[in-house]
């Protein structure tokens, strides 16, 4: 048997010699679509090329209105803010996320509540869903969390039984499909994130996307000072039925605009998501295929109804007890030596979260004693979440499923030959 790399033998990968594709992706057409926004002087607020990549991301998504901001955390707090969301409301979330799928529930006063998720997939458990809903409930934010959808038919079935809204957090998921309908656009209001690590980037930036008029302009009203649309960015105008706007406000808000910049590169690289999903969909599917014959790597289920994948990171479940009792945080640490790129724990379950610690601002948030005892993280019981973390979570980003197959010959050959040499650790 090879010594395995964490000991000082040889990795699997070189990655001096054998790079991992990169990201973000880039060429000529960036260049070419910034030089003309810097030559333009329009760098933002409404500029042509943010209408025309909310256009274009509006029909990409099959959906009738796309809005961009500042980032993927604001698009949530906007969709909360639009549905009408704020003081004594309750808001269910899955506690296996990024921390601001909970902070922007908390910035507008409501309260976020925590359940468990399925073990499979790591999404939104809907039992539990179902058992946390009170007099208080408003909405559900279901996340479809790096390649795993949420249950969107369960979800939907829950929120039009107790009249909720449903916020899709699809900052892992531009792209993704359930039942022949994009993520984003089977809820109430979807939101996006462009950060530098998803697979569509402009380095920050988000979107917002919905069907209902209504929302649409509370949502770009909410994204521009609160400024009512402007009659050429009205989606009734644009339609012809000569609806115009009075000026001012319709309500207190602040500038989540997004630039010029920002937007000529998200046009860019909407063009190429397509292709990406579907080389990273085909590569995840064979390595997912090669996963099953290793004792103790467990893919992830895909749901028969998830029609289009589309990852974020490219994740698995690990069983110790097959690689004689060797701790995830080990077993991740040895894969990372042998494939020259980082093999990380899912994300931290929120009620254990070193960066959702809610307490630590008592001058915003502690509103009263009762509000202030809601909005404790601790008060949530997560052992699905706990387990996935601290026992069982592999994720690896993207980025290696925009290879070829004979990439995903190799992560599945380094997890192989830490199986091998797990006594050695």
């Amino acid at each position: 048997m090879s010594k395995l790399a964490i000991l000082g033998g040889d990795p699997i990968r070189n990655t001096k010699t054998n790079p991992w594709p990169k990201w973000p992706v880039w060429d000529e057409k960036e260049e070419k679509a910034l030089l003309e926004v810097l030559n333009s002087g329009v760098w933002s607020y409404n500029g042509p090329k943010e209408t025309a990549f909310n256009k274009s991301f509006a029909e990409y998504t099959g959906v009738k209105y796309a809005i961009s901001a500042a980032n993927g955390t604001v698009t949530l707090q906007m969709a909360l803010e639009a549905c009408g969301i704020g003081i004594g409301d309750e808001v269910i979330l899955p506690g296996l996320t990024w921390q601001a799928t909970a902070a922007t529930i908390l910035d507008v006063n409501a309260t976020p509540v925590m359940v468990d998720v399925c073990e499979d997939t790591w999404c939104i458990d809907p039992k539990e869903v179902e058992k946390a809903i009170t007099p208080r409930t408003k909405a559900i934010i279901p996340v479809h969390l790096y390649g795993s959808f949420a249950d969107m038919d369960e979800i939907l079935r829950i929120a039009k039984k107790h009249n909720l809204y449903v916020i899709e957090d699809c900052a892992h998921k531009p792209g993704g499909e359930w039942n022949g309908k994009k993520a984003g656009s089977i809820g109430d209001i979807g939101s996006f994130s462009y950060q530098l690590s998803k697979h569509l980037t402009a380095g920050e930036g988000g979107s917002v996307t919905t069907n209902n008029f209504e929302l649409y302009e509370k949502l770009d009203a909410l994204r521009n000072c609160g400024r009512r649309p402007e009659p050429e960015s009205s989606a009734k105008a644009d339609k012809g039925e000569g609806v115009y706007f009075d000026a001012g406000n319709f309500f207190q808000s602040g500038n989540y605009r997004i630039t010029e910049f920002q937007a000529a590169i998200l046009i860019e690289g909407l063009k190429r998501l397509p292709e990406q999903n579907r080389v990273r969909d085909e590569n995840g599917i064979y390595l997912n295929s090669l996963l099953v014959d290793i004792p103790g790597v467990m893919p992830m289920r895909r749901d028969k109804r998830e029609t289009k994948e589309a990852y974020f990171n490219f994740a698995f479940r690990y069983n110790k007890d097959e690689f004689k009792g060797l701790p995830v945080q080990k077993f991740r640490s040895a894969l990372t030596a042998e494939l020259g790129i980082e093999v990380a724990a899912s994300y931290t379950p929120l009620n254990k979260c070193s960066l959702y610690v809610p307490l630590t601002k008592p001058a915003r948030y502690k509103l009263n004693d009762e509000y202030w005892a809601a909005i404790d993280p601790a008060r949530f019981d997560l052992p699905v979440c706990d387990r996935i973390h601290f026992e069982e979570s592999a994720c690896i980003h993207h980025k290696i499923l925009m290879g070829t197959k004979a990439d995903m010959d190799l992560v599945a050959a380094a997890i192989k030959k830490v199986y091998d040499n797990a006594e050695s650790l």
